[in-house]
């Protein structure tokens, strides 16, 4: 090589970016137009469906026309703030998956993988039993709490060494601090009956009950984590190409990790919080959200948040109605639902690879 020759990684810097073919840019365009319909017909269906059988014209009034009548208030007061934290929650749920799925590399990972969920149920039993906390209200402050502090303590265990984070370090220091979160938290539940009584109610992961003082109160943390996970789409497309060559295109590893535990942090934090720990969201949503766009995260992050909005509300509709005029909850239909699901999208062959 001759001492003119340009460095290793300025050749990759420099190396243009392949064209995207028309096929998918056409088929990312579609999802995203066909899922923001979808979404919208989502919505009207989570406000018009119900245990109360309330006639379309009346649910058009109750926006248009509002008189204070039984049909209003319910419509106004519990099923649009239901569907508002729905549709955060859903979206926020999409994107984490879609992150976590990302700077782990691994197929198989879910927010609760930070020890998200095992963090925030702690604490919630902690406010239960120590400070008598009972209102879904405060249930939102103590479980978001405790999400950030899991996730922290994960990102602390896994970035100890020369290495500093990585996928394994994460994914252990995750597998261990949710082991004992979730110990000390049967703990508690097996001493304190009621304890355990207001505790489930808020574990089986639910929308019903959730009004608009909820999603006010989660709505900035899922704007922040959102813009902060739109804003790392380009650092996880090169960490999808290795540690090394990322580095090689200019990206801290390091703290490009960092960012995307916070907004892994913010999105299922907020989340759970809201809604308690609702699986297979996670899970699921990123891998049908990459069968249409591919393994750039510049599109698949919108899709699976619009993909995620909808899976919830459509879980939650099909709750309200199989066992009407009771309700199933909508982790319980998600956990019905994704398990097969799931399995069957493993066995595909042609799985897209994260």
């Amino acid at each position: 090589m001759t001492s003119g020759a340009p460095p290793a990684a300025a050749v990759v810097r420099s190396a243009p970016r392949p064209p995207v073919p028309t096929s998918m840019r056409r088929r990312r365009l579609v999802a995203l137009a066909g899922l923001l319909v979808l979404l919208v017909g989502c919505c009207f269906a989570s406000v018009a469906v119900g245990a109360k059988e309330i006639g379309i014209g009346d649910v058009w009034r109750a926006f248009v026309a509002y008189t204070g009548t039984e049909n209003d208030i319910v419509i106004r007061s519990l099923r649009v703030p239901r569907t508002i934290v729905g549709v955060l929650a859903g979206a926020a749920l999409g994107l984490a998956g879609a992150l976590i799925q990302g700077h782990t590399r691994n197929p198989l990972a879910d927010p609760g993988l930070l020890g998200v969920n095992a963090g925030a149920a702690l604490v919630v039993v902690i406010g239960i039993y120590v400070f008598g906390v009972t209102s879904l209200l405060g249930y939102v402050w103590f479980a978001f709490a405790g999400a950030f502090a899991a996730a922290v303590a994960v990102f602390v265990l896994g970035s100890m060494g020369r290495g500093g984070p990585t996928p394994v370090t994460l994914a252990l220091a995750g597998a261990a601090v949710t082991a004992m979160l979730g110990a000390f938290t049967s703990a508690i539940v097996l001493v304190d009956v009621q304890t355990l009584d207001a505790y489930r109610f808020w574990a089986v992961g639910a929308l019903a009950g959730r009004d608009a003082a909820v999603a006010a109160q989660v709505a900035p943390f899922i704007g922040a984590g959102t813009l902060i996970a739109f804003a790392s789409a380009p650092a996880l497309n090169a960490l999808a190409l290795g540690d090394d060559v990322a580095t090689s295109l200019g990206h801290d590893v390091r703290r490009t990790r960092f960012v995307g535990v916070v907004a892994i942090t913010l999105l299922a934090g907020a989340a759970t919080a809201a809604c308690g720990p609702i699986a297979f969201v996670g899970l699921v949503v990123p891998h049908v959200a990459r069968s249409f766009t591919g393994p750039d995260f510049r599109w698949l992050l919108p899709v699976s948040a619009l993909l995620g909005a909808v899976l919830l509300l459509v879980a939650d509709v099909v709750g309200r109605v199989v066992v009407r005029p009771a309700e199933l909850q909508v982790g319980i239909v998600l956990a019905l639902v994704g398990g097969p699901f799931f399995v069957w999208l493993v066995r595909r062959r042609k799985m897209v690879q994260v």
